[in-house]
């Protein structure tokens, strides 16, 4: 990882000797809340106007409703498109509907409702993670706009859906803290709930298991070769859990379905697979040429952030973690629109401007920028959601 005494680091704050970590976080919550409270309030109005429900545009379309199936009747749903195509619910993990089930049976709320909680729970869960990462690297400032920045997010509307995007975020990000911190097991424990929220947890996976690579390895070179498994015990054991909530998902399809690759061919049936990038790159080849040259130049910035996240040196789990879930979303056969929605979990890549916006001298204007972008995405969430398309 890169080296982090350079400079002053902050205090972790679970650390502060005079404040607890919740308290602490106050400022970022409220950030996140206020931001996210706009586009809901935008969404709420424009859904008043073209005569909608707003909770059942929330909770009740698309992927909300195969989770809230599974919430109540288990797995075992099949539709059959005109084409013959089959879309079994296996695709879906088993979590978010757990969580469903279970917050729907202890309260009054409906399982719709229960999604809807679950997802403004975990949307100030993730918010509060996302601090706590900020602050830790770059100090509580940049803490607070990364956690604000996250909520005006261009797809962020999803964050007040019945979505397992939140969820698996607050997962992530709290998992990529305690490595931060040395907490490996309790990493490889959140990265066991990611797993079963989430096929995108295999970037998680991928970044707990480079960072012990390396950090055996270097210790190795070091000449700490004598002891060298027992001093990382708990690591080797937090990057053994790692992987156990994802595979036990594949294992469930795999003897459900009665076949070892089961849960691959399942994703095939709803047109997930891993192409490297050949149904991407042939989406962009069939548009027009303004909206052809217009995603390209998406595409560059996307380039760009990830360029300056390495330049900014991030320490190497939270760096390879946000790479992988770009990689992961721009290398699959899916259906394009969703794609940004499925990078929103990558917050590294938002680190380099909630730096760059925390390093301006006037708070207002800082918090001008912000209000801007949070506007920006209430605007597009409110329009998308009015949309006939899934996000």
């Amino acid at each position: 990882m890169p080296d982090q005494q350079t400079r002053p680091a902050p205090a972790a704050p679970g650390t502060r000797s005079a404040r607890p970590l919740l308290t602490a976080a106050a400022p970022a919550l409220g950030a996140y809340a206020a931001v996210r409270a706009v586009g809901l309030l935008v969404f709420w109005v424009s859904a008043s106007a073209a005569g909608k429900d707003a909770l059942h545009l929330l909770g009740g379309r698309w992927d909300s409703v195969w989770y809230q199936r599974i919430a109540q009747d288990g797995y075992g749903y099949t539709v059959t498109l005109p084409d013959g195509g089959v879309h079994p619910d296996l695709a879906f993990f088993p979590l978010l509907p757990a969580l469903e089930r279970g917050l729907a049976e202890v309260t009054p709320l409906t399982v719709q409702g229960a999604g809807i909680a679950v997802a403004w729970l975990a949307g100030l869960l993730a918010a509060w993670g996302i601090f706590a990462v900020g602050d830790r690297l770059y100090g509580r400032r940049t803490g607070v706009v990364l956690a604000a920045l996250w909520g005006a997010y261009p797809t962020a509307f999803v964050q007040s859906m019945a979505y397992t995007e939140t969820l698996f975020t607050a997962l992530t990000v709290w998992s990529l803290y305690a490595v931060l911190r040395g907490r490996w097991i309790a990493a490889g424990a959140l990265c066991v709930l990611a797993g079963l929220t989430r096929p995108s947890a295999a970037a998680l996976i991928a970044a707990l298991a480079l960072t012990a690579v390396v950090v055996l390895v270097r210790e190795w070179r070091a000449g700490g070769r004598r002891g060298l498994l027992r001093r990382n015990a708990r690591m080797l054991l937090g990057v053994c859990l790692a992987p156990l909530g994802w595979l036990a998902y594949v294992v469930f399809v795999a003897v459900r379905e009665g076949g070892p690759f089961a849960y691959f061919d399942v994703q095939a049936q709803w047109g997930n697979s891993i192409d490297g990038g050949r149904a991407l790159a042939a989406f962009i080849a069939g548009l027009p040429l303004p909206a052809a040259l217009g995603l390209c130049a998406a595409l560059g910035l996307l380039g760009w952030l990830v360029l300056l996240c390495v330049r900014q040196r991030q320490p190497l789990p939270v760096l390879v973690y946000g790479i992988a879930v770009v990689v992961i979303s721009l290398i699959g056969s899916g259906y394009f629109g969703s794609r940004p929605r499925l990078m929103m979990p990558a917050f590294p890549l938002l680190l380099p401007p909630a730096v760059a916006l925390a390093g301006l001298r006037s708070t207002a204007r800082t918090a001008a920028v912000v209000a801007a972008l949070a506007l920006g995405s209430a605007a597009y969430g409110a329009w998308t959601l009015l949309g006939p398309g899934p996000p």
